[in-house]
């Protein structure tokens, strides 16, 4: 019975977080019925914005070209997002344990976000050439700031007396990180990488743009040359789509690693 009781208030706390998304649901679906009924009504052409059913159509009609370009912009979406997850959480763990390095690296990482990616997209591929390479470095570079910049906050918001405690108890530095300072950083850690997730798409399509053999950014491109706007709204949507499911994908490693921090956040 006891077991019951308590099982009823994280159900119905669940179900209140998911009704919290039916507004957007709502907005989203009623924007596509007015984009629908705008279009069909004759006021403007379809040629200069397809219904969204007619992009729908047009995606499953060039799914088998559309599906070759997805995978190569999702191979390199992946590679450069586990790359700045690496890099990112690393730097942010050496810019926690050494306060020199901070002062020293910290100023630099945000002067680095001041020059625009794209620009510097066109030396990548002189460097490296247009195959996978500069695809990757470009998504790790737009995704690489979120994660070291956030992981880098929790690291350093760790609870003081909690540190005292492990060095009263004769932790070493790589004991207190290890059993204090990362627990504690994992929900900025989780933020950051979201922050990151959402941008990593843009990183691979921005870097296809440029110069690619392969890649939704180059079908993009070449169907917009070809005056096929409802081609590019179609890759529009799938973009948008892996995006949410990337999104998605690190929400519900969050949730798997940190169980105790779903349940706070449920009660709150």
């Amino acid at each position: 019975m006891n077991i019951l009781l308590s099982a009823q208030p994280v159900s119905s706390q669940r179900l209140r977080r998911i009704a919290n998304y039916g507004p957007a649901v709502v907005l989203i679906v009623a924007l596509l019925v007015l984009w629908e009924l705008y279009v069909n009504s004759g006021q403007i052409s379809s040629r200069v914005l397809p219904a969204p059913l007619a992009v729908v159509q047009a995606l499953i009609a060039n799914w088998d070209v559309i599906s070759g370009h997805t995978l190569q912009t999702l191979l390199e979406t992946v590679l450069g997002l586990a790359l700045a997850t690496v890099l990112g959480l690393g730097l942010a763990i050496l810019l926690a344990m050494a306060s020199w390095v901070r002062r020293a690296v910290y100023p630099l990482l945000v002067i680095s976000q001041t020059i625009p990616i794209i620009a510097l997209a066109p030396l990548l591929v002189i460097w490296f050439g247009i195959e996978l390479a500069p695809k990757v470095i470009v998504v790790t570079l737009y995704c690489f700031f979120p994660i070291a910049v956030a992981c880098s906050d929790g690291l350093l918001g760790t609870d003081p007396d909690l540190v005292r405690l492990m060095r009263s108890m004769r932790a070493s530095r790589w004991q207190v990180l290890w059993l204090v300072r990362l627990p504690g950083a994992m929900p900025s850690f989780f933020s950051g990488l979201r922050i990151a997730a959402t941008y990593s798409m843009t990183g691979a399509i921005v870097g296809e743009y440029v110069a690619a053999s392969r890649g939704l950014g180059l079908y993009m491109e070449n169907a917009s040359h070809s005056f096929a706007v409802i081609l590019v709204f179609a890759a529009i949507l799938v973009i948008a789509l892996l995006s949410l499911c990337l999104f998605g994908f690190v929400a519900l490693l969050e949730w798997i690693a940190l169980p105790w921090y779903q349940g706070v956040q449920m009660r709150n």
